[in-house]
């Protein structure tokens, strides 16, 4: 005979035979079968006992037929077969075992002061003149244009020659003049600036001067190239390393201007309005570039360019 073994609570066993659990189940069929069968045979009444009408009524038909529980006994003694028997596959079942992954003992890390686990700090070249360059080159432009203007002017005051004192390089002495003689700077400019060292630039100047010697008046000097080395120092201030080299202004050839005549309508509108015209040249949008002797408020005719749509 075959059993089926129940374990629904530790300790105790429950041997039922697999027959026993067949006819249950059978039986709880059957019985559904019937109940089926009996309610539909009570809906098949016929219309004439439906109103078949009673003198007197049975108190007993007024009261709740008592409520038959057989069924929900078969109900649950089935639910309890079925339950017992998937429990009992349940158990039947090798157990699944769920191992943790291993775990590797971490290695210890040892402790390092805070200081050795910072790198040196290593400043390349290229970071240390990571400045603006366009800025140094300006910034010496100005210095050299500034000691061009203090080289150059004369006037005799303690003032000038204190400022010069400063500006040109230790132990070079400062300029000297007769008594009496007084030279300004007519205009000054740096022509070009040349980095010839880290943070060293030479500077040419362009410069021109008015001068007077004693009981004269002033006279326009020739331009002078005036070439001025100045270094940019750690404080970053400019300074002249050495006094300046001093030439002449190259001469220059005229540029060759193509003056043509300039038609009758165009001239005699120009010199009405201007000046005598000297000449002019046509461009390719039709326009003319007029060439007149205007004078100026000062009196003086110079040569000026009119342009005539």
């Amino acid at each position: 005979m075959t059993l089926a073994k129940v374990d629904e609570f530790p300790g105790l066993e429950w041997k039922v035979p697999l027959t026993t659990l067949l006819n249950l189940t059978c039986r709880f069929r059957r019985f559904d079968r019937e109940q089926r069968e009996r309610i539909m045979d009570r809906d098949r009444e016929t219309p004439r006992d439906r109103d078949e009408v009673f003198e007197r009524i049975p108190w007993e038909t007024l009261q709740q037929p008592p409520r038959d529980n057989s069924r929900l006994v078969i109900y649950v003694a089935g639910a309890v077969v079925v339950g017992a028997l998937a429990f009992s596959f349940v158990r039947s079942q090798p157990a699944t075992v769920v191992m943790p992954p291993p775990t590797t003992p971490e290695a210890a890390v040892p402790t390092v002061p805070a200081t050795l686990l910072q790198p040196p700090i290593l400043r390349s070249e290229a970071d240390l003149y990571a400045v603006d360059h366009d800025r140094m080159l300006a910034y010496a432009a100005a210095h050299a244009e500034w000691f061009a203007v203090e080289y150059m002017t004369v006037d005799g005051s303690d003032t000038s020659r204190e400022t010069l004192e400063m500006l040109l390089p230790q132990g070079v002495p400062t300029p000297t003049a007769l008594e009496g003689t007084q030279v300004f700077v007519d205009w000054v400019g740096a022509a070009a600036v040349t980095e010839i060292a880290p943070f060293t630039y030479e500077v040419e100047i362009v410069v021109r001067s008015m001068s007077a010697a004693p009981s004269e008046g002033f006279v326009r000097q020739p331009p002078l190239r005036i070439v001025v080395e100045v270094v940019i120092g750690a404080d970053g201030h400019p300074r002249v390393i050495r006094p300046p080299r001093v030439m002449p202004v190259p001469s220059l050839t005229p540029y060759p201007m193509a003056m043509s005549s300039v038609p009758d309508t165009i001239r005699l509108g120009v010199e009405e309005s201007h000046g005598t015209v000297v000449g002019g040249e046509q461009l390719p949008d039709g326009r003319w570039m007029v060439v007149a002797m205007v004078t100026s408020a000062d009196g003086v005719i110079r040569p000026r360019t009119v342009v005539v749509p």
